[in-house]
């Protein structure tokens, strides 16, 4: 990897890695290896994505199950945001 900053990585990737980890079919090093990431997120990908498949398994059918995703969603977003907040002032802002 290039540089000294941190990397970003959007959606997709995120989930691409998640699921990885989900398959167990590979070890949390060769995941790093491929995607070129540090092992704590793909740890953190992980439990988000099971914590969001059982959101999404338990909502029941109907109207108010898309509701309740974007609600989760949301927290989600907002869990984020403030560990983005904790890196920033932990480590530095850079760029």
């Amino acid at each position: 990897m290039e540089g000294h900053g941190r990397r970003r990585f959007n959606a997709a990737i995120k989930a691409k890695v998640a699921i990885a980890a989900l398959r167990e079919q590979k070890t949390v090093a060769q995941i790093v290896s491929e995607f070129e990431c540090h092992p704590s997120p793909v740890a953190q990908w992980k439990k988000e994505a099971l914590d969001s498949l059982a959101v999404l398994c338990a909502a029941p059918r109907g109207e108010h199950s898309e509701d309740r995703l974007l609600t989760s969603l949301y927290e989600q977003i907002g869990r984020l945001k403030m560990e983005g907040e904790w890196f920033k002032k932990k480590f530095g802002a850079s760029a």
